[in-house]
């Protein structure tokens, strides 16, 4: 028998039979695209609570309730990972933000950079984006997405005890060794298509949190090296290790 095959995040408490009110745009998924009826199961998860089996009880195209039946998975958290990136063109930026979800950030961290070449980020947009991206691939997790921010602003009030390992272009081909240890907070900055100034470069140059790393033998567009970074940290240091 085949399990369910809608998994919806929902904002409210999960837990043995907690009946989950859905409304407006998630009801009309539920029930006139993905055509469910009374009985049928759905998976929740609200980010907190692990992932839920529900049976819907109620169903029509503008409201429902789902009853939570079983727990199917236990609440998972990514390693402290933050990525912090400069938006780019809109569907780039998209992809940025899915991947990283994906790949197992803790947190995105929009900046802004002077080279920075790209229309207005919706915060709600992205969210949105990164909640999608939770419900297709399994996550019982959803990384919160801070408000833009300039990169002189973010660097003042840095922590020092979360190194940033910076992905610098100028850097391609050189070592790829990154330092670090597993555990420890880190934090990924992936600057815009132009790459850093060289007012830039020098204050990133000056910080001792701040790490330069290589992506690689080649200049990386910048939802590449977002990607390929993550990647990199997670096997050296995060839970693909």
């Amino acid at each position: 028998m085949s399990g369910p095959k809608v998994r919806l995040h929902v904002d409210q408490p999960l837990g043995e039979g907690q009946a989950v009110a859905v409304l407006e745009g998630a009801a009309n998924y539920l029930f006139a695209v993905m055509r469910l009826g009374t009985g049928a199961e759905v998976l929740l998860f609200n980010g907190r609570d692990g992932e839920w089996r529900a049976r819907v009880a109620e169903a029509n195209k503008r409201r429902g309730v789902l009853v939570c039946e079983a727990q199917t998975r236990r609440q998972d958290f990514p390693p402290d990972l933050w990525l912090l990136f400069t938006p780019v063109k809109k569907e780039r930026t998209n992809f940025i933000v899915e991947k990283a979800v994906e790949l197992g950030v803790a947190r995105l961290m929009p900046v802004s950079t002077r080279r920075m070449n790209a229309e207005r980020l919706r915060l709600d947009k992205q969210q949105a984006h990164a909640i999608e991206a939770a419900e297709q691939c399994g996550a019982t997790f959803v990384p919160g997405i801070s408000d833009l921010q300039p990169l002189d602003r973010l660097l003042a009030g840095w922590d020092p005890a979360r190194r940033i390992y910076w992905a610098d272009e100028i850097r391609a081909g050189s070592d790829g060794t990154w330092p670090g240890a597993p555990g420890a907070p880190a934090a990924i900055l992936i600057g815009p298509e132009g790459g850093f100034t060289p007012e830039e470069r020098a204050k990133l140059d000056s910080l001792d949190f701040v790490s330069p790393v290589a992506l690689g033998p080649r200049i990386l567009r910048a939802e590449t090296a977002a990607l390929a970074a993550v990647t990199l940290w997670q096997r050296s240091f995060g839970d693909w290790a």
